[in-house]
């Protein structure tokens, strides 16, 4: 359970004022998406377990106006202002980016550090008007860097921007896999319902047929709908409850990146198809391509996907470790931390 956290303007009065240097997360979600959920537990569960020196206070991304205000009366040069992490940057979540914009541009003395991230702003000229406006807001902040969660992210941010960027896995990779020894059953089809669907039904009613026989088949998706809002003191069970889901299948197949992670963390087999800009190819290859029960793939025959799918459910379950490919984002705090020796 968090210390604290910012969820309404009448919460802002618990900000503490002790002498600890803090950490400020801005951009925590309340709505019901766990892979942007499970993003933001990793964080704190991260700078937690490796800086323990800092006071974690998580800003809610519904209060950011009056968080940042609050945050400004108690920030000193020790302090760290951190956005989450996630698959939002760009022009087709313009909420995120315009509480991205703010907490960037206001915080411009302190080391700045946005969580990894894909980027996408769009070929159109609502997307180019939006660059433009990041490229500004972000340029004010001399002491930003930006963290890409996948090659694709790392050079678009650094041919976009001219704040520095670093290469480091999506932050729910640090957690460690589970063993559940649930025994398993049933395929369970994760799929996305937003603008960044390009998987068509015609292509998933192969997959159910590929996968139908006898073994129950049920659909979801990452994005809840058993609650209308998520906070920092529900979200740590939820997401448990999502990992239970999956480790209790055979077989995931989703267009969902992060329900390709809970499927490594829970060694289920898991076949992963693209979304509208390869935000999950990308980074698959760049971190996951190792693991053996997981794939992606760009295929539609249908026999060529059975062989994929009967293959990936005879894996062997393998031991692997992220967390040393964190090395530049600790390496970052820690520089800071020395500076204030």
């Amino acid at each position: 359970m968090p210390d604290f956290f910012i969820e309404t303007t009448k919460a802002v009065s618990v900000l503490p004022t002790n002498s600890r240097p803090k950490f400020f997360m801005f951009g925590v979600p309340s709505y019901t998406n766990m892979g942007d959920q499970a993003v933001s537990l990793a964080a704190r569960k991260y700078i937690e377990a490796e800086f323990p020196e800092f006071e974690y206070i998580e800003i809610m991304e519904d209060d950011n106006e009056s968080g940042m205000a609050a945050v400004e009366k108690i920030i000193t040069s020790q302090d760290i202002v951190a956005f989450v992490g996630g698959g939002n940057m760009g022009s087709l979540y313009t909420d995120h980016e315009t509480a991205r914009r703010a907490v960037f541009s206001t915080f411009v003395n302190n080391l700045t550090i946005s969580f990894p991230q894909s980027i996408h702003f769009e070929e159109t000229p609502f997307g180019q008007k939006e660059q433009r406006l990041s490229q500004a807001a972000y340029k004010k902040n001399p002491h930003l860097f930006l963290l890409a969660r996948d090659a694709q992210s790392y050079h678009r941010m650094q041919t976009t921007f001219e704040n520095r960027v670093l290469f480091t896995p999506d932050m729910v990779l640090y957690f460690k896999p589970r063993k559940f020894n649930f025994k398993r059953s049933g395929a369970l089809f994760v799929l996305r319902h937003d603008g960044e669907k390009v998987v068509d039904e015609p292509l998933m009613d192969s997959m159910k047929t590929i996968l139908n026989n006898g073994r129950p088949i049920n659909r979801t998706d990452t994005v809840l709908d058993s609650v209308d809002k998520i906070s920092p003191l529900t979200r740590e069970t939820l997401f448990n409850q999502q990992l239970e889901l999956f480790a209790h299948q055979e077989m995931i197949i989703t267009d969902r990146w992060h329900a390709m992670v809970f499927s490594v963390l829970t060694g289920t087999p898991c076949l992963l198809f693209g979304n509208s800009y390869g935000k999950g190819k990308h980074a698959y290859v760049d971190w996951l391509e190792h693991i053996d029960w997981i794939d992606y793939t760009d295929e539609t025959d249908p026999n060529r996907l059975k062989q994929i799918v009967d293959r990936l459910m005879a894996s062997k379950i393998h031991d692997f470790d992220l967390r040393p490919d964190f090395d530049q984002l600790h390496r970052l705090i820690a520089r800071h931390l020395q500076t204030m020796k």
